[in-house]
């Protein structure tokens, strides 16, 4: 008997051959500096934990002593019975932590992205988004059915342009806060005083820049003094913050309504007591531990530094997300594959992800990697870049 998926193998044999067939490694330990992927121990310079949070003693204790207390899980949508103290807890304090009325927590940051966007608006409305936004608030825009006019990357200017065209009733100004494959930071002053300007509503998606910008991490909104003045902060709760889940931040009656219409919300289960536990308590090191950021940017100033003295190509970016940009997808996927062999691991980053011509190792040092571990891998990053003619 025919099998009706076999047209798959003969796409995932032209994804190969194009360079562009996605090998996900094995994490065999904790998520920390130093770690064992694929049976092989590497400096880990390929994971979203930019704190050191995701195996922290204080979030470990959190997890367990909340699964003992409370269960595993909840058995249940928020609006349902899944609704916990230690839910509207966690919200209550990620609003403070955001300068914000009231936050609500989503399954994933992509889920609040796009469940966000697709609730408030509809086919009457246009989103201005910027052309490098996440997959998520592209998804969101188009399950909106609302008009999506994008503009060039970081050009506030384009985007006011956009807005004065527009007829539309509701308009919506959105941006990644930091750009998750080029680490380079939107041009937020500028985009509030359009979105001001023509009426709009602005949007950050800071998913990157949660526990990376700002005092204490609070993200891009503070890092550009503009508390207050931004109707929609976005954020996940997996990357800096080390565990897993989203959030939105903003006014009580935006809350309110994505209580009512954010169909993720609506339609999942709400997140184990052990998840939001550790949440919380990563906020806790957040404020007691500011040495932590301090740390992270010393690491990343150093990488990048050594980094332009080998001559790679960093791009953009402002960050720690540091990507070393080759061109050429199969390129990329050799150099990553060698500097895993070589003891570093850093993924090849190709389209679609990045445009095509674009293809990059996506490298992210973090607050716990040493002195040691840097210079390591920037001889590694040497060694092999000489080996493949990259340097």
């Amino acid at each position: 008997m025919a099998d009706a998926l076999d047209f798959l193998k003969e796409e995932l044999a032209d994804l190969d051959r194009q360079g562009l067939l996605l090998h996900p490694r094995t994490l065999e330990g904790e998520q920390r500096a130093r770690t064992r992927f694929d049976g092989r121990d590497v400096i880990n310079l390929a994971s979203n934990n930019y704190l050191g949070l995701a195996a922290h003693p204080r979030l470990k204790q959190a997890a367990a002593e909340a699964a003992l207390e409370f269960g595993a899980g909840t058995g249940a949508v928020r609006t349902i019975a899944g609704s916990m103290t230690m839910h509207r807890e966690l919200e209550r304090r990620f609003a403070e932590f955001k300068h914000a009325e009231d936050a609500l927590m989503f399954q994933s940051g992509f889920t609040a992205n796009s469940g966000t966007v697709a609730a408030l608006l509809t086919k009457d409305d246009l989103i201005v988004s910027d052309e490098l936004n996440h997959a998520s608030i592209i998804d969101g825009a188009r399950l909106s059915r609302a008009q999506i006019k994008v503009f060039p990357h970081k050009d506030a200017e384009a985007a006011g342009r956009l807005l004065a065209e527009s007829t539309e009733r509701r308009r919506l100004v959105i941006t990644d806060g930091v750009f998750s494959m080029d680490g380079d930071i939107a041009p937020l002053p500028d985009l509030v005083e359009v979105a001001e300007r023509h009426g709009a509503i602005m949007m950050i998606d800071d998913a990157h820049a949660s526990g990376v910008l700002g005092k204490n991490g609070r993200g891009t909104v503070d890092h550009f003094g503009m508390n207050g003045r931004v109707d929609i902060q976005v954020g996940t709760l997996s990357k800096a913050i080390g565990v897993l889940g989203g959030f939105i931040a903003g006014s009580s009656h935006l809350i309110d309504w994505l209580v009512n219409r954010g169909r993720p919300y609506l339609f999942s289960t709400s997140a184990p007591p052990a998840v939001v536990a550790a949440c919380m308590a990563a906020l806790d090191v957040l404020e007691d531990e500011p040495e932590r950021l301090e740390r992270l940017w010393s690491n990343t100033r150093s990488f990048k530094e050594g980094l332009h003295e080998l001559g790679f190509d960093t791009g953009t970016s402002e960050t720690p997300i540091t990507p070393v940009i080759t061109g050429a997808e199969a390129a990329t996927q050799t150099f990553s594959r060698r500097l895993f062999e070589e003891g570093v691991f850093t993924p090849a980053i190709v389209f679609p992800t990045v445009p095509r011509g674009k293809a990059r190792v996506r490298t992210i040092v973090t607050a716990d990697h040493t002195d040691e571990d840097l210079k390591e891998s920037l001889d590694t990053f040497e060694r092999v870049g000489r080996e493949l003619g990259l340097i």
